[in-house]
């Protein structure tokens, strides 16, 4: 398989506490080719709907936290065609969760079954409209493909479950609640290492570390955020385990430095 690393939406530039150079947030997504399954998106980012008029698809003050860029050369749609696919091709979307940032182009894909676990979609029908989901990016009727947070143990990790129909071996469901209901990491077979979208599990790369080193600011608002304080803790350790017991390629969703180390 072949792998992708894209940014689906730039936002606004943030320091770095370890001295790195100021960079704008990401929205960091994999497009997968697979042999058989046709292409697959795992996070969909900001899409047309959103960029050609963010007043209606976007809630106005996370528009104005995070300033996003709104360009319709970041938008999946348009990043699939310019690699030379049919976006007809993306076949399925693997979704950390539901929030605005990550689901927003679904819409451009309205063919692709979209995987997403059932108390994150449960969630989003109930509490839509507000901040974090917005029900246009769903009015289209996507084909969800559901799944419960019960599963089998991988690499220490309760509830992991295979994607249905995708390669069982090479793509997994990683429950990761807390930041919201039914947040949970996507697993990528990569030759022979795993790589786990962390999706909004943790912002910061320094979170990562054996003795964590947050961002200020990304930790503001991952707090705002959360749904539970010690569920997101706990993922958090599921995934300082992985990433350093285990040696799993973990990553996030907004990370900027990250993105361009996995881009290289």
């Amino acid at each position: 398989m072949r792998i992708h690393h894209l940014n689906l939406a730039s936002m606004r530039e943030i320091d770095s506490p370890d001295g790195l150079s100021p960079a704008p947030v990401v929205c960091h997504a994999l497009l997968v080719e697979t042999p058989a399954s046709g292409l697959v998106l795992v996070e969909s980012g900001l899409g047309l709907d959103d960029v050609a008029d963010p007043a209606l698809h976007l809630e106005r003050e996370w528009a104005e936290l995070v300033e996003p860029v709104l360009s319709p050369a970041e938008t999946a749609v348009r990043q699939v065609a310019a690699l030379g696919y049919d976006p007809s091709d993306v076949r399925h979307i693997v979704l950390t969760h539901l929030d605005v940032d990550h689901s927003g182009g679904l819409p451009d894909f309205p063919h692709a079954e979209v995987h997403v676990m059932e108390a994150e979609l449960k969630a989003a029908l109930e509490q839509a409209p507000n901040r974090r989901y917005r029900p246009s990016h769903w009015a289209h009727t996507p084909r969800w493909v559901t799944y419960p947070g019960t599963g089998t143990r991988w690499l220490g990790v309760d509830g992991v479950r295979p994607l249905t129909g995708l390669p069982e071996d090479d793509f997994l469901y990683v429950p990761l609640d807390g930041h919201s209901d039914g947040h949970a990491g996507v697993a990528v077979r990569d030759g022979d290492r795993w790589l786990l979208h962390a999706g909004d599990a943790y912002f910061y790369h320094g979170e990562l570390a054996r003795e964590p080193r947050p961002h200020p600011l990304m930790d503001l608002v991952q707090v705002q955020a959360q749904v539970d304080e010690g569920r997101r803790l706990s993922s958090q350790e599921r995934l300082r385990s992985l990433a350093n017991e285990h040696g799993v390629a973990v990553f996030s969703a907004h990370d900027p430095w990250e993105l361009t180390e996995y881009s290289q």
